[in-house]
């Protein structure tokens, strides 16, 4: 008598990680950016979706720190075109890891130092002169008299960078 024995294995793997598909409202609402902003991104080739048999974006939950980086990259300065070029190191079809992303965001310490400057000459310009040629503030008499910074350009010079002209007081 011939004798078979059957051995059943029923295991299932673990999901792959990232591998959870979210919809478009799912991703907005996790990253707090707008549906229309999520498909400009997607076709500037910034982010990806898949499209199945309904033909609805589904997107990858890894896409959530594209998002997020995009985002940032922009609070920074740059531009989406830089921000493609960035994107574009890194690893095709994988999940960035933090070294990746720590290696894109090396060299943004000078940008966000001039931002910063920049920032400190706006909150100086709340009070002071700026070289705008409003001439409304007291200080504009004696650092901006009759208006002289116009000669340096248009908009406001001294916010802008330019020193005071000389004949005029300082601030």
């Amino acid at each position: 008598m011939l004798k078979l024995q059957v051995q059943v294995n029923l295991k299932s793997s673990p999901p792959e990680f990232g591998a959870e598909m979210l919809t478009i409202g799912e991703v907005a609402r996790r990253s707090g950016v707008a549906a229309s902003a999520l498909r400009f991104y997607e076709e500037r080739g910034l982010i990806a979706s898949e499209r199945h048999g309904s033909g609805h974006r589904r997107y990858r939950r890894h896409v959530l720190r594209r998002i997020a980086f995009i985002v940032f990259a922009q609070r920074v300065g740059l531009t989406l075109d830089e921000i493609g070029g960035e994107l574009a190191k890194l690893p095709p079809g994988g999940v960035p890891t933090r070294r990746d992303w720590s290696h894109l965001s090396r060299g943004w310490a000078g940008r966000i130092d001039e931002r910063i400057a920049e920032l400190e000459r706006l909150r100086a310009g709340l009070t002071e002169c700026i070289g705008c040629g409003c001439l409304s503030l007291d200080r504009c008499g004696l650092t901006n008299p009759g208006d002289r910074a116009a000669g340096l350009g248009p908009g406001p010079r001294y916010w802008l960078g330019d020193p005071p002209v000389p004949g005029a007081g300082g601030s």
